[in-house]
């Protein structure tokens, strides 16, 4: 049976998770709307992979005897400053996401539950290539300042990036 302090982490972290696709989804539609297509196909298959992690914990919840709870959403930021600030506010928003799943396991370790421990390293793993992606991006940005052929490039390599890269 989970351990009820873990099951409420867990939960907690299920929200975290399904308000990052609906984060990345907000910045989707800014970015479709703003014609940075190339962007914006990345951030809806990055909206996608965060789903795909909700799914993962809601369903490790259920499997080990939790229930696993289904959170309100609030409405995701819909306005940003240009890419530059896309990017600044998803690299900020990760490293809370890490910062939670940091919790996550230091609960585990606490309440001697190594199973969870075990399943959590998978995000912790996850959580260091979201977070240097997001900084790789903001070097390339960074590098290309407002030159708008560098901009229309970026935004066409882009729709090509993995997200999982």
């Amino acid at each position: 049976m989970l351990d009820k302090q873990i099951e409420a982490a867990l939960n907690g972290q299920i929200e975290m998770e399904a308000q990052s696709s609906h984060f990345y989804l907000g910045m989707a539609t800014w970015a479709e709307t703003s014609g940075l297509n190339g962007t914006a196909a990345f951030l809806y298959r990055h909206s996608d992979e965060e789903r795909q992690h909700m799914l993962k914990l809601i369903r490790f919840v259920n499997e080990r005897g939790g229930k696993a709870h289904i959170p309100m959403l609030e409405a995701p930021k819909a306005e940003f400053e240009g890419l530059q600030g896309v990017f600044t506010t998803l690299l900020e928003h990760e490293t809370r996401v890490t910062a939670s799943i940091n919790e996550v396991v230091d609960l585990c370790l606490s309440r001697k539950d190594y199973t969870t421990h075990n399943f959590m390293q998978w995000y912790v793993s996850e959580q260091i290539e979201e977070e240097a992606l997001a900084r790789t991006i903001l070097d390339k940005l960074a590098m290309i300042g407002s030159d708008s052929a560098g901009l229309y490039l970026f935004d066409r390599d882009l729709e090509q990036l993995d997200p999982e890269v």
